[in-house]
């Protein structure tokens, strides 16, 4: 089981990494889309979620505060599931075109991650 979370941490951190730095970089972009919020909202939440993505990984990979990778996992189903009511409020087909789905899927399974490192298979830190 392990190995499952970890395989999902490291791709949620790599697509939490490349979804944030989209947000943060091109807000004006996601912005123009997506009115619902402002530039400087889009911003912070891409600065939100690539620190996330590296929490996800480096806290739990150095054993160093490793519960802070779950803590990260939380923040980040809790950001996701935010930005599927956001987005729900535009449109709530599920299609590839809509990021509802999208939303939801990256959503779950990172509250998978948050539970699973919380209770099903904590990582704990090395004892000095």
């Amino acid at each position: 089981m392990n190995i499952v979370f970890w395989s999902l941490q490291v791709l949620l951190a790599l697509l939490f990494l490349a979804g944030g730095s989209y947000k943060a970089f091109s807000f004006q972009q996601v912005a123009s889309h997506f009115t619902e919020l402002p530039h400087g909202g889009w911003r912070a939440l891409g600065v939100l979620e690539m620190a996330g993505g590296v929490l996800l990984i480096v806290p739990a990979a150095l054993k160093w505060m490793p519960a802070l990778s779950a803590h990260a996992a939380a923040v980040l189903a809790f950001e996701t599931f935010a930005l599927a009511v956001l987005f729900a409020r535009r449109s709530t087909k599920l299609t590839p075109e809509n990021p509802l789905l999208w939303a939801l899927v990256m959503g779950g399974l990172v509250a998978f991650v948050a539970y699973g490192r919380y209770v099903l298979h904590p990582v704990v830190a090395v004892a000095a």
